[in-house]
């Protein structure tokens, strides 16, 4: 690795993995970690960010397991100073947690879109809150949230999910044009069809155990690629929105669908 994260410190909410395997946030956090960040990795399951942190240490770098509920405000709160005191400040504010929900307007209830909005963005909002102060202190930060190209494009219903999503998208380019003049940097991955633990658990929960392979291989057929990305692929996006490499990149969207936003036919997704 080239180093292009050196001595910067990275808060990763959602550094966890709901199972065997990467997912996208704990790729990132490896990633970050690869590349010289300090790691301070959150998620709900302090086990699951435990492991994280244990692979980073395993490999020479530093990280730091915290458990937090990133919807409560409180936690946020707590979760921000324990980095602080950890190691000393926030550069990077990497954006990961999320929930899948499937349902249109007529199926999804108050408590479904309720909950889904609370942890997909409301979480984002809190965090981005609590980190901002920091990054106009210090002289500036970069924030990556990740999205879902779900949020402009409808592959099946899932109207609470989708939505979530689309506003991630409008609160990072809210954040980004705000504070764009104090070099404060916001930027959103958007991520198309990626193989991960939390993809294959939702088609587990929809399909059963007999038609996960079946819907790998369908979800392999539509993308132009032929096949799904992997959280490699987030996370290798992910350090270049983070990096210094992107200083003057703000308010992006950034696909990381092999193509698939210009052949998108609707059935899958």
């Amino acid at each position: 690795m080239t180093g292009r994260l050196q001595d910067k410190v990275a808060l990763v909410c959602g550094a966890g993995s709901i199972g065997p395997g990467w997912g996208n946030g704990k790729a990132t956090a490896v990633a970050y970690a690869r590349e010289g960040a300090k790691v301070f990795a959150v998620d709900l399951s302090l086990e699951a960010a435990a492991e994280t942190a244990q692979i980073i240490v395993g490999e020479g770098h530093e990280a730091t397991a915290h458990g937090a509920d990133v919807s409560n405000p409180d936690a946020v709160g707590d979760m921000v100073a324990a980095c602080q005191a950890a190691y000393g400040g926030v550069d990077i504010l990497h954006n990961n947690v999320g929930i899948a929900s499937l349902g249109g307007p007529l199926e999804t209830s108050l408590e479904q879109w309720e909950r889904v909005m609370r942890i997909n963005v409301t979480s984002m909002f809190l965090t981005c809150q609590a980190v901002l102060p920091l990054f106009l202190e210090q002289g500036g930060g970069a924030i990556v949230n990740v999205s879902s190209l779900s949020a402009v494009k409808a592959a099946r219903p899932e109207l609470a999910y989708a939505t979530s999503k689309g506003a991630v998208n409008a609160l990072t380019i809210n954040i980004a044009m705000e504070f764009a003049d104090r070099n404060i940097r916001c930027n959103a991955l958007v991520p198309g069809l990626i193989n991960t633990p939390m993809v294959a658990d939702a088609m587990k929960d929809n399909y059963g155990d007999g038609g996960v392979e079946q819907m790998v291989a369908a979800r392999d057929a539509l993308s132009p690629t032929g096949r799904m990305g992997e959280a490699w692929d987030v996370a290798d996006a992910a350090v270049f929105l983070a990096s210094d490499e992107a200083r003057y990149i703000n308010g992006m969207l950034l696909h990381v669908d092999g193509g698939l936003q210009h052949r998108f036919t609707s059935g899958q997704g």
